[in-house]
């Protein structure tokens, strides 16, 4: 006669607040970088989205960022702090924090039988910190897989490296309407960087969050695929924004 028997677990990591997803060379000048994915996050903006941070993995974000490492995971981008620009990342915070729990092993490596499970029905976001096109191109498009939906962005398009298959993952960010337009006759969908008050093109849309409120795990405008998205500086370097860009 069959007996009941207790339901068998499925096997949990020491650790799941966030996993390994690729360590390797960075595809914009071979130096060494690490993808990772957190599992939790508090952000405002975002809501509890998954998020993708982008590092370099032998020297932690601010000191890369002060001597240009930083060029490894975000190319020539000119809103580093690096370029005196106006990024709003707050690299002293949440970057730094994930950094140093990636040096005290706090995060395994991703294994697809293991760990693909954290992420059934989550929403992703690449980039947190850094730009997913430093990245492998497989590597962002299999995160994407993992979850139900995602957002992402990507200033890399001009760069000699540029994996033109992110043009289906990520939004390209633009400095000004006429690069927005150029990058959109390309296929892309665009976000754009403006002071307040500058206009919106035709086909250009507000952040809703800026608008509305909205969280993006709501949104979700930002996949690559629906709209051209224009958003007002902001953070504290704001006014480090170079209004001359947006000619």
């Amino acid at each position: 006669m069959p007996v009941l028997i207790r339901p068998k677990k499925l096997p949990k990591p020491a650790n799941t607040r966030g996993f390994v997803m690729y360590a390797g060379p960075s595809v914009l000048d071979r130096q060494p970088i690490v993808v990772i994915a957190t599992m939790k996050s508090s952000n405002d903006k975002t809501g509890d989205m998954v998020q993708v941070w982008i590092l370099r993995s032998d020297i932690d974000p601010v000191a890369a960022s002060k001597i240009g490492a930083d060029i490894s995971i975000c190319g020539n981008c000119l809103h580093r702090h690096f370029n005196k620009g106006a990024c709003y990342v707050n690299l002293g915070q949440a970057p730094l924090a994930v950094y140093k729990s990636y040096k005290a092993g706090k995060y395994p490596a991703f294994d697809p039988q293991l760990h693909s499970r954290y992420f059934t029905g989550r929403k992703i976001r690449l980039g947190a910190y850094g730009d997913p096109a430093a990245a492998p191109y497989e590597i962002m498009q299999s995160l994407t897989e993992l979850g139900s939906e995602h957002t992402g962005y990507t200033h890399q398009i001009a760069g000699k490296q540029f994996d033109p298959r992110f043009l289906s993952l990520c939004m390209v960010s633009a400095d000004s309407p006429k690069q927005a337009k150029k990058y959109q006759s390309l296929g892309a969908k665009t976000f754009r960087i403006a002071a307040e008050g500058d206009k919106l093109t035709n086909n250009e849309l507000q952040c809703p969050n800026q608008s509305t409120g909205i969280q993006c795990i709501d949104c979700l405008l930002c996949d690559g695929s629906k709209r051209n998205i224009v958003a007002v500086v902001h953070g504290s370097r704001a006014g480090n924004f170079r209004t001359a860009i947006q000619a």
